[in-house]
């Protein structure tokens, strides 16, 4: 069984590597990683808004030199309030022992410190808290890995198995190579290849904060998460994989594929959203962090933003591995029961009779 499914999970993989479309997805995935991490710290506090305290010397004329828009306040506290408030992005006030020093809500304003030549003390009044745009790009970062990957893969592998059902190629599979053995390495081959593709993007996007001088705290931060979302990715990917292995079982033509994966496709599609759109509830997101199919992204984005305790990623994953054991248990008697029915669509009731009737 191991030694057949070890031969078409690299079959599997031999042909995907040589596949045109597989190697562009590979390389538009990367490109886009780099740029999201390039791109922010270019643009970074781009046209800032920033106050400045009266009789902080020429600092005005600095900044308005360096493009930004400066606003006059009357002393630190008004400065500070303003900062607060979201009025301005940043303010320049005068330093305790001469000179000026910068204050900011949660970063560091790069574009300000340049600007003003030498780099004045920079106090955080908020140093905890989570950067708005990184609140919004780390949960997209996350879901959309994990969304586009498992459909675009998911697709790959329901096409292979009703290719190989609609030429009969299959019929000659299963007389050298158990049926679970197919299943098991068009699973694992397109599980690794899913793999490879994640640890590239994460080592792209590492590789590319560091060569513009990213924020080495960020890199600590999102180091756990980065770390826990690893294990969670590839168990529900063998998951869904199963899953739309069966999808192309169930069919006899490629044009069947689109109408059988509307219910997969809405367990890939709804938990996304729902990452997406209650990323700041904390109620919410700790439900669909024990869900197996929104686990894989609401878990490590909970600990991204610290709300989970030690104990939730590991009581999560083992209830992540319980429902794939269970889902690729089903879908292997599924698969067993309609890959070899080509008269048409098979329904899930047909399959499972199918596989009782063979082993009876």
């Amino acid at each position: 069984m191991w030694a057949a499914t070890k031969l078409v999970a690299g079959r599997e993989i031999a042909v995907k590597i040589r596949d045109r479309t597989f190697l562009i997805s590979t390389v538009l995935f990367l490109l886009i990683a780099a740029a999201s991490t390039v791109l922010p710290a270019i643009f970074a506090n781009s046209g800032s808004t920033v106050a400045v305290v009266v009789g902080s010397g020429d600092t005005a004329g600095t900044l308005d030199r360096a493009g930004m828009e400066v606003v006059s306040a009357t002393d630190v506290a008004a400065a500070e309030r303003l900062v607060r408030d979201g009025d301005v992005d940043a303010a320049v006030v005068p330093g305790d022992g001469g000179g000026v020093r910068v204050l900011a809500m949660d970063r560091t304003p790069d574009s300000v410190v340049r600007a003003l030549s030498s780099a004045p003390p920079v106090q955080l009044l908020d140093p905890d808290a989570v950067d708005p745009m990184l609140a919004f790009l780390v949960p997209v970062s996350f879901s959309m890995v994990f969304f586009f990957l498992s459909i675009s893969f998911g697709v790959q592998i329901a096409q292979s198995v009703t290719e190989e059902k609609q030429t009969r190629i299959v019929e000659i599979l299963v007389t050298a190579v158990p049926v679970r053995a197919l299943l098991a390495g068009k699973v694992l081959g397109n599980g690794a290849l899913a793999f490879g593709q994640v640890m590239l993007i994460a080592l792209v996007a590492v590789v590319s904060m560091q060569a513009v001088g990213g924020d080495t705290a960020l890199l600590g931060q999102l180091g756990p998460a980065i770390a826990w979302f690893i294990p969670f990715f590839v168990v529900g990917f063998v998951l869904l994989a199963s899953l739309w292995a069966v999808t192309g079982a169930l069919v006899s033509r490629q044009e069947d594929i689109s109408g059988a994966s509307g219910p997969i496709q809405l367990l890939i599609m709804v938990p996304f959203f729902l990452v997406i759109f209650f990323n700041s509830n904390p109620t919410a997101m700790t439900a669909l962090s024990y869900v197996p199919f929104s686990a894989p992204t609401a878990m490590p984005l909970r600990l991204f933003f610290g709300d989970a305790a030690t104990w939730e990623p590991v009581l999560a994953l083992l209830i992540l591995l319980a429902a794939a054991a269970l889902c690729i248990a089903l879908a292997a008697r599924l698969y067993e029961g309609s890959l070899l029915r080509t008269n048409g669509k098979t329904s899930l009731r047909a399959a499972w009779q199918e596989r009782e009737t063979r082993v009876s």
